[in-house]
């Protein structure tokens, strides 16, 4: 019995109401009935912690310099002359004898073709002229005896010059059968194919004279007061990761207002045959003392 009324008083006791209803009342008869009894204080929730927002700094933004601030700017290699070169007749390509890529000199025959037809046109123009030139003069003779009217000659005169007109014509045809190379240079790309027929304008080669190579760059406009032709600078080409001496030619014509940039135009100084037109790199601008 005293063991049930133990176990009972036990229980009771564990009830966190009851245990400090009996604290309070009296401690001292508290712990001398329940000398086996382990107390243990109620069990109460872990506290919430809330976090309270820190005021965290606004992170710093470091402000990025403008490509066109900085003295070190993007730059690319062009050839100073380059063309396309195009047919001006209707005709069947004979020959293309300077293959893509290779290196001719000016005045070279860079595209033949087949002018048979327009040399057989001019056979018979001139044969056209001589009979015409024949007519006018037996006209002539006649005139000067009175035996052919004056409307009968300036006929006869006026088809000797349009046959004339003919002939120029035909020889002007014929002078576009080949296509000579206008400065020294190199081929750069071939659009056509040998026993192709071409139309006029079609494109035929492009050319290029990559015997002085250009840089062309977008500079600040501010960079004006001390960046003058023939001013001397450094060219790091990404394709040889080589450095190049080079000079300023030009400067371009105007100022663009919204990037507030200028054009500048300069070339290499030196011959390095690694460079190629179209290559790309950094140049290194650096003012006088002072500036």
């Amino acid at each position: 019995m005293r063991h049930t009324a133990s176990t009972r008083f036990q229980q009771h006791v564990r009830n966190p109401f009851v245990f400090h209803a009996l604290l309070s009342a009296s401690p001292l008869l508290l712990f001398s009935l329940t000398p086996s009894i382990v107390l243990a204080a109620p069990t109460t929730q872990p506290a919430r912690v809330i976090a309270q927002p820190q005021n965290t700094p606004a992170a710093t933004v470091e402000r990025v310099p403008n490509s066109l601030e900085q003295r070190e700017i993007q730059a690319q290699l062009s050839p100073r002359n380059y063309t396309v070169l195009a047919s001006e007749i209707a005709a069947k390509i004979n020959s293309l004898p300077v293959r893509e890529g290779g290196s001719f000199p000016r005045g070279k025959t860079l595209v033949t073709f087949d002018c048979s037809i327009h040399q057989a046109q001019l056979a018979k123009a001139q044969a056209a002229l001589n009979a015409a030139s024949k007519t006018w003069e037996a006209n002539k003779r006649l005139a000067e005896l009175n035996s052919v009217g004056r409307v009968e000659l300036e006929v006869s005169e006026a088809e000797v010059a349009k046959n004339k007109a003919e002939v120029a014509s035909m020889k002007t045809m014929l002078s576009k059968c080949t296509i000579v190379a206008p400065f020294p240079g190199r081929v750069s790309e071939q659009k056509v194919r040998e026993q192709q027929f071409v139309q006029p304008g079609q494109q035929l080669i492009e050319i290029i004279d990559d015997s002085v190579l250009e840089i062309e760059f977008l500079a600040p406009s501010k960079w004006l007061a001390w960046l003058k032709p023939g001013h001397a600078f450094s060219v790091r080409i990404d394709e040889t990761g080589r450095s190049y001496p080079a000079k300023i030619l030009r400067v371009g014509a105007k100022v663009d207002p919204v990037s507030q940039s200028i054009k500048l135009f300069a070339a290499i100084d030196g011959k390095f045959p690694e460079l190629v037109a179209g290559m790309s790199g950094h140049a290194t601008l650096k003012p006088p003392a002072g500036q």
